[in-house]
């Protein structure tokens, strides 16, 4: 069964930070770009960052610039994001996509091309 699971989400306060991390079974990711996508309530989903095959395209949403990080290990098969100084503007549903991407280093927010999607991790940012 190919799946994604996301981790890492809850509560935390204001300019605390959380990591998520996007775990794949039943398939490899190394052929995957990945994609965290993130939904507020009554909110568009919007995309938050994502990561090419080799690493080598990262983008990063205006908004999470400076603040997050994402980053992959191929070995474990699992892609993470740092999210520090965390706004409560930041509180969503935290999902990981997988698009599968043989020849290309490349990735992007469009959440169409994504093959794969996670079941999505609660952050919610308060005091």
């Amino acid at each position: 069964q190919l799946q994604l699971v996301e981790s890492g989400g809850g509560l935390v306060q204001p300019g605390g930070s959380l990591r998520l991390s996007c775990a794949a079974s039943g398939f490899t990711l190394d052929y995957y770009a990945i994609g965290w996508f993130r939904q507020a309530p009554g909110k568009e989903r919007e995309g938050v960052s994502c990561i090419s095959t080799r690493g080598g395209d990262i983008l990063y949403a205006d908004s999470v610039k400076g603040r997050f990080t994402i980053s992959r290990d191929n070995a474990k098969n699992t892609v993470f994001l740092q999210m520090n100084s965390l706004k409560p503007e930041d509180t969503a549903v935290y999902s990981c996509a997988a698009d599968r991407r043989l020849n290309s280093d490349y990735c992007n927010f469009d959440s169409h091309e994504y093959d794969y999607w996670g079941q999505g991790t609660q952050v919610t940012v308060s005091s």
